[in-house]
């Protein structure tokens, strides 16, 4: 360990919301650079992570582009900064290498919002109904799931499926809710689960931001609270229909580079923002809502990931068997020719 990490270390401190006490300075990430290549690791970060630790990562991206290329990647260890779920499928699909999360206690309230029990008594209430799970769920989940899906993929994943067929959707109802409206699908069920930052983006929020910006694009991720009213605006002609563009975080990033506006109002996690303005720096982007923050993606702190790299924690562990089956579920999705772009 060199004099500078057991500098940098000397300031960590562990509380309820983390790990903190490390500014992310340029001595900082020249360490955890440093680091990475001594552990032969490559860092992965998700879209909604802090700005610092999307600049010192080999790949930002979302959670499914970031497990793929986990598995493409040819480094052994795979430090993952984004929430426990994430870091679960990456070791889901490449089982042979060494995961980390920088922050075990990086949950997530959709994943958590269905249990493997709860998905076993509603399967055995609805026997030959096909399961479909969006990436954001636990590997128990996953391995009692027939098909996955992301938020850019679910609605030709439920179209793939023989219309005769019963679905079972799962976990996020506002996802579910724009599936079944999009596919026209009556016989699918959704489970009431949510994320709690998406479910806190508002109507009244989006038709006041859209009312007093009227020339702004809309960029709305489906599990939002606030998709159907945006539907609804455009419905209505309160918004221009073509300003109004429901996307995964993948499908922003596209559409930012391609945008004609000079100002976009988005709903998401905040930490998205950093990445559009990357993509487009002549673009205006705002939050809709300002305080759509993740405490559990901002665990991944500056002193998380130091001390990740340094003591290889926290690692994450699949069970083979789940592991197994969880794969097969993201391989079915993936064999259907439009893995797309993620959650």
């Amino acid at each position: 360990m060199t004099d500078t990490t057991l500098r940098l270390l000397g300031d960590l401190t562990d509380g309820p919301a983390g790990f903190d006490g490390i500014a992310a300075t340029p001595e900082w990430a020249q360490e955890v650079r440093r680091l990475a290549r001594e552990r032969n690791a490559t860092i992965l970060a998700h879209n909604y992570q802090l700005p610092e630790i999307q600049d010192v990562a080999d790949h930002v991206g979302d959670s499914l582009a970031l497990s793929r290329i986990a598995a493409e990647a040819s480094e052994s260890t795979i430090v993952f900064c984004g929430v426990h779920f994430m870091a679960e499928t990456a070791k889901i699909l490449s089982p042979e290498k060494t995961v980390l999360i920088p922050d075990q206690r990086a949950g997530c309230s959709l994943a958590d919002s269905i249990t493997a029990d709860d998905l076993r008594e509603w399967k055995a209430d609805n026997p030959g109904a096909v399961v479909v799970s969006y990436v954001n769920t636990t590997a128990e989940v996953k391995a009692l799931t027939d098909i996955c899906c992301t938020s850019s993929n679910a609605v030709d994943v439920v179209n793939s499926i023989d219309p005769d067929k019963d679905i079972l959707f799962l976990p996020d109802q506002f996802l579910g809710a724009h599936v079944k409206r999009v596919t026209g699908r009556t016989n699918l069920q959704i489970w009431a689960g949510e994320c709690h930052v998406h479910a806190g983006i508002n109507g009244d929020e989006l038709a006041e931001q859209a009312r007093t910006h009227p020339d702004a694009d809309l960029f709305v991720h489906p599990e939002c609270g606030c998709a159907t009213s945006a539907l609804y605006l455009a419905g209505e002609g309160a918004v221009p229909e073509d300003r109004v563009k429901i996307l995964s975080t993948g499908g922003m990033l596209d559409a930012a580079r391609a945008t004609g506006a000079k100002q976009v109002l988005v709903a998401t996690e905040v930490g998205m923002l950093h990445q559009l303005r990357r993509a487009a720096p002549n673009v205006d982007f705002q939050a809709v809502n300002d305080r759509a923050s993740c405490k559990y993606m901002k665990m991944i702190t500056a002193g998380a990931l130091l001390r990740s790299l340094v003591e290889g924690a926290d690692e994450v562990h699949v069970d083979p068997e789940t592991a197994a089956a969880g794969r097969l579920s993201v391989q079915r999705m993936i064999a259907i020719g439009s893995s797309g772009g993620g959650e």
